[in-house]
């Protein structure tokens, strides 16, 4: 199983913690449209997380670059959430 594959369904399996939060509770309620922007979300920083990975050889910098893409990532959805800017 490729490493892109092994990325995109942990990206997938994610979204799975808010499905089976909406069956168990009424204070989590996402549409289909929180679930694509989240799904484009993980998907693109599953991307970026192959690219850095092909791209870089020094175990350091590659460690950092992908600290730096999940903080990316992170502050799109807290913007996306709640509007922190």
């Amino acid at each position: 199983m490729s490493r892109f594959l092994i990325l995109l369904l942990s990206a997938l399996s994610l979204l799975l913690i808010p499905l089976i939060a909406m069956a168990f509770s009424e204070e989590v309620n996402w549409t289909a449209l929180d679930f694509g922007v989240m799904g484009g979300l993980l998907t693109v920083l599953a991307l970026v997380t192959e690219f850095i990975i092909r791209k870089t050889t020094s175990s350091s910098r590659r460690i950092g670059l992908i600290a730096l893409a999940c903080v990316g990532f992170l502050v799109v959805w807290i913007e996306l959430a709640v509007g922190i800017f």
